[in-house]
Formats: C-alpha cells, structure tokens, sequence
C-alpha cells in the first residue's frame, strides 16, 4: 500500500488512505500523517482494527500520551490499559463501561482546565450506532482570522478561566462543587488568543463555554464577551461532520479546534476507545 492524503470537501480535515495503523508505520508515514494533523487539524483513516495495544502504539507516534482527565465515576474506564479511555453509552451489570453516555457533548476542547492541555486526540470506533453521534470539528485559525476587529481588540490580552468542574456532557466530576459564580471557578488560566509557537498563526482558545470567565471584567461583561465569541467560534462556515463508521480512527489538533457530539438513541450501542497526546508547552 502506498499512503495518500486526501483533503476532505470541508473547511478543515483530511482523509488518510493506503496505510494499516495496526502494525509498525514507517517514520516517513508518520511524517506525512503529522503533516496532515498540522496543517488541516483533523485526520480520519476509515477501515483499521486495533487492539488496544496497537492503539496505544500508533499513538505513542505522535508524543507521551496523557492519561485521560478525572471521570465523574473516579476510576478508569479501562482498568488494563489506563491510557486509554473509554466513550461509551454501553451498561454491563449495572455500570457504564464508558463515559460521556448518549446525549449531546457541547462544542469544547480536551481538558483546557489543565496548564498543560493535550496538543492532540485519537478516537477510535469499536461499535457505532445506525444513526446520531456525529462529531463536529470548527477551525479556531479561520475563526480568529475572521473575527470583527472591534472582537479582536476586545479578546486580545485577556485571560479566561477554564472551570474543571464538568465534562463536555455536562456531569459533575468527582471531587468537585457546582460553579454558582463564574469568578470562582477552579480550573487553568489561558489566553483567548493563541500563537501557535510552529507558525506564528492566531488561533482563538476558549475551552468550553459553561462557567467560563474572562479575569478582570465584570461577570456581564465577560458573559457578553464570551457570547459573541462562541457565537463567532461555531458558525458552520468554519466547520465539518464525521458521520462515524466502524474502524474509523480520527485524530485532531486540540489546541487548534473545538468539537461537539450529535446525541444518538439510547437503545443503541457506541463504544470508542480514545488516547490523548501531551503537550509540551503552556498556552501563549
């Protein structure tokens, strides 16, 4: 087989082909996969079977692999392999073997919360349902390109908090209160604005909306700051779909797009198994 990379007809996303991730890549396959993850921020490769172990390899291409963020059930969904995590709506005796279950996960990216968040996420679908869990990706370089100025000097310079209290479904972690004001919410501190260290590119950085707060304004004025740029953020001119097959292997750029769920019918199973890769540098 000989590897191709193909652009999706979409904003942002390319399609990988002629290549089998289960056994040892090539570097010059890795390069080219990498390319394609940094210049069009979400990678697909139809058709693979992995095992776990062949999962954590491909991964282990990219960087260290972070272990997956706190859970609302506080132990990991893969006991075997704790580097993996498991998104699931799947009940085995009485205990989802997953997270995130079957409704809608809003825009967000992976972990903003920590000083250090993944530069880099891997999902792979074991089982997917007929219908419902599409994933959607939106292009944070294109949508701070577009930004009205008078949006870009109101975000330029400030700081916001990214609350650790819920995941992208909207539980409660473990460990952690409900936000009752914005201003308290525990979490990291990262610019709106990013520079991405490779290109010099402004990307927008915002995280996730719930209990988001803009340091040093007053709580309506970060809300309405904060409103107009997710508003801007997830219009489907900078966007794609995944409408996900059994065997697909999608990779995106963390740090550079925000991405959201459809929600699927309950009496459906979708079982994905998923890796994160570290990153290597504070958000500037």
């Amino acid at each position: 087989m000989t590897i191709a990379i193909t652009n999706l007809d979409a904003p942002l996303g390319a399609e990988v082909s002629g290549v089998d991730l289960a056994g040892p890549l090539p570097q010059s396959e890795v390069d080219a996969i990498e390319d394609a993850w940094r210049t069009r921020l979400v990678v697909v490769v139809h058709g693979q079977t992995l095992s776990d172990p062949q999962l954590l390899a491909f991964s282990k291409c990219f960087g260290e692999l972070d272990p997956p963020g706190p859970n609302p059930y506080g132990e990991p969904f893969n006991k075997t392999y704790p580097e993996i995590n498991v998104i699931s709506n799947v009940v085995e005796n009485s205990k989802p073997i997953g997270g995130l279950g079957d409704g809608e996960a809003v825009w967000h990216a992976d972990m903003t919360y920590a000083d250090v968040p993944p530069k880099a996420a891997i999902l792979y679908s074991l089982e997917v349902p007929p219908g419902g869990g599409n994933t959607y990706f939106a292009d944070m370089f294109a949508a701070y390109a577009t930004l009205p100025d008078a949006l870009k000097k109101a975000a330029e310079g400030k700081v916001a908090v990214h609350d650790a209290s819920r995941n992208s479904a909207g539980m409660l972690r473990k460990g952690y209160k409900d936000v009752t004001d914005v201003r308290e919410a525990v979490g990291a501190r990262h610019p709106l604005v990013r520079t991405d260290p490779n290109t010099g590119r402004k990307a927008l950085f915002l995280g996730r909306r719930p209990s988001s707060y803009v340091v040093g304004l007053s709580v309506a004025d970060s809300e309405a700051l904060l409103d107009a740029l997710w508003a801007h953020a997830t219009q489907k001119r900078f966007a794609m779909c995944h409408e996900w097959r059994l065997g697909d292997v999608l990779m995106w750029n963390n740090l550079s797009v925000l991405h959201r769920r459809d929600p699927f019918d309950p009496g459906t199973r979708r079982v994905m198994h998923r890796t994160q890769i570290k990153g290597n540098q504070r958000i500037a």
